[in-house]
């Protein structure tokens, strides 16, 4: 009769956790469910700089509807789409203007940040227009700040997109490699190039591992560009535009389209 009656108590036990864990994943499940805006943060390959079609309240930031979080939120149409990625945006930008519509009614965050912050546009303007060796000097200092001080300016930011928008999955997507080596191209030498492409390698493996330690989803568009880098047959980035020369090593609308936007879906 005693063994019974513990058999008894030890199943309502049982039962009764299965339910609380149950009522509780039924709950985290719904509080996902009802999180389903989006908001695109970060530098000018998320607002689109290179793919035309700015929209105009937008200003210097130059946020294009060929972007790919523009893209990303005509097709799923989240409950709310707050687009503040900015040209020329660096990691204090975005903790400072970009984080406000961020809440527990997020589901959705993507950004790209870091390139600006590294020396993205200082190190493409020595390479084409100074000596090979003024090049890997460069962009050896370039390297070096990635190593050293760009960790805990990314960490600052996941952090903060954490803490405001807790329900949301965060996809922080990288950077091109920006040259297809081995082939004859006009412009740039094969070292320099070659330099190039382990620079942008680099930065994406510092971005990457800082992403996973925060539990966020790193998206890596190099597979996606491939094919489709300078000096290829079908480029999907702007060689330099010395008539425009802030859409220079930029994603084409194609880039958007072609390159980010199927890295987005798959990661979201």
């Amino acid at each position: 009769m005693r063994r019974s009656r513990l058999v008894g108590f030890l199943s309502s036990l049982v039962l009764a956790a299965g339910v609380a864990l149950t009522g509780s994943a039924t709950a985290q499940a719904a509080q996902h469910a009802a999180a389903d805006g989006y908001v695109a943060l970060g530098d000018s390959y998320s607002s689109g700089v290179g793919a035309g079609s700015y929209i105009s309240a937008s200003g210097d930031c130059k946020r294009s509807t060929k972007s790919h979080p523009y893209l990303w939120a005509a097709a799923h149409s989240p409950s709310t789409f707050d687009f503040t990625a900015c040209s020329g945006a660096r990691t204090g930008d975005v903790l400072a203007g970009q984080l406000g519509p961020l809440s527990s009614a997020t589901g959705l965050v993507s950004l790209s940040i870091g390139g600006n912050d590294a020396g993205f546009a200082d190190v493409m303007t020595t390479c084409v227009l100074q000596s090979e060796s003024s090049c890997l000097s460069r962009i050896a200092t370039a390297e070096a700040y990635v190593d050293s001080t760009l960790p805990g300016k990314l960490d600052a930011v996941y952090s903060a997109i954490g803490d405001k928008a807790p329900n949301a999955h965060v996809v922080v997507i990288g950077y091109p490699r920006f040259y297809k080596l081995g082939t004859t191209c006009i412009g740039l030498s094969e070292a320099k190039r070659k330099a190039i492409n382990n620079a942008s390698d680099h930065l994406n493996t510092v971005i990457a591992q800082r992403v996973a330690a925060h539990g966020f989803t790193f998206g890596d568009v190099r597979t996606t560009f491939t094919g489709h880098e300078l000096c290829s047959g079908s480029p999907w980035l702007h060689s330099v535009d010395w008539l425009n020369i802030g859409e220079s090593y930029h994603p084409t609308a194609a880039g958007q389209s072609g390159g980010y936007l199927p890295v987005l879906n798959g990661a979201a």
